[in-house]
């Protein structure tokens, strides 16, 4: 699928405004940023991992993080490799998130795809 800007800005914003009517609570940019790459990592990333794909501090990331276990989305768990580290782990509600927002993306990408042949 090629989205142009437009699309992409589109299917940006009908997912965002969907996640937005939820339960009151949004989470930042930020936090979905980190969220997103917990998900797209194929083992749990350690904190410093994280920290240095998103370019912010640890401090940031583990205030991000906190967040995110308050909502089950995510959880810290000391890494077994190496118990000085910590990972962040994926969780069910947390991938229940995440496919809600990957659907969103593609429902809107797909909907702007079928107007935008409807209309040629």
């Amino acid at each position: 699928m090629n989205l142009t800007r437009d699309d992409a800005l589109s299917a940006l914003s009908k997912v965002l405004a969907a996640q937005s009517r939820g339960d009151g609570r949004d989470l930042t940019l930020r936090q979905l940023a980190l969220l997103a790459a917990v998900y797209r990592s194929p083992v749990p990333p350690t904190v410093r991992a994280l920290a240095a794909e998103v370019d912010l501090s640890k401090p940031v990331i583990s205030r991000a993080i906190d967040v995110l276990e308050a909502r089950r989305l995510c959880r810290r768990q000391p890494d077994e490799t190496d118990r000085r580290s910590v990972v962040v782990q994926k969780t069910v509600r947390g991938s229940v998130f995440i496919d809600a927002v990957v659907a969103g993306l593609r429902n809107a990408a797909d909907a702007d795809d079928q107007v935008e042949i409807a209309s040629s």
